[in-house]
């Protein structure tokens, strides 16, 4: 779900000025899964623009009050929801957690890192939603710790059917700041793309897996 379609421009706009995502449907990138893709996303690198983080800092806390109510913390998945994570949990006042991808094999065995009690009402951030596996094992694990989770928030979402689909399994509402949608129509309006460039770029967002294979 995306809240403000100003802002999602807006936030897609940055994404593209500072290469942060990159579009090249006649060189494709090959994905770790083995798909081939037209595009690859990075969104780390908007921490190293103040300004631009700054942007998406206000979004991601304006969403999460707006689209789920302040909650008790702010949770982030390891690694990339980290940063945008503690910088969240920073602009409202709230404690910061981090959840890693499994429990950790030595000292104390933790898969949720920072101080929280049971029965707390947690917003997960990530900063990238592809097929959501990654998110769903955040939530399952914070779950399991006794939290609440009342919600999941991401800058970017390719917005493949498999992930609407296991957030609705894991009964997790989402929010992202903008879309593969959006983002297209950004890079048309500026040129990064050619009217020749769009029905290659939707064939691969409705069958990713066998896209120029």
């Amino acid at each position: 779900m995306i809240l403000n379609n100003d802002k999602a421009l807006k936030v897609a706009e940055f994404l593209l000025q500072i290469k942060a995502v990159k579009l090249q449907p006649n060189q494709p990138f090959t994905w770790a899964s083995g798909w081939n893709s037209p595009i690859y996303c990075d969104n780390r690198i908007t921490l190293s623009y103040p300004n631009i983080r700054t942007f998406i800092r206000q979004c991601y806390s304006e969403a999460i009050v707006e689209g789920f109510g302040k909650p008790d913390v702010i949770a982030g998945v390891a690694t990339g929801g980290i940063p945008q994570g503690a910088l969240v949990a920073q602009e409202l006042g709230l404690p910061f957690i981090y959840v890693r991808s499994s429990a950790k094999e030595h000292g104390m065995g933790n898969q949720i890192e920072g101080h929280y009690e049971k029965g707390q009402k947690v917003v997960l951030v990530e900063d990238l939603i592809s097929t959501a596996g990654s998110s769903i094992k955040a939530i399952d694990a914070l779950k399991a710790g006794g939290l609440e989770v009342k919600g999941l928030i991401a800058t970017f979402t390719y917005g493949f059917k498999v992930a609407d689909e296991n957030f609705k399994k894991a009964n997790c509402p989402y929010i992202t700041l903008t879309n593969y949608d959006f983002l297209v129509e950004e890079a048309l309006k500026k040129a990064y793309i050619s009217e020749n460039d769009l029905l290659s770029l939707r064939e691969w967002k409705d069958q990713p897996e066998t896209w120029k294979k």
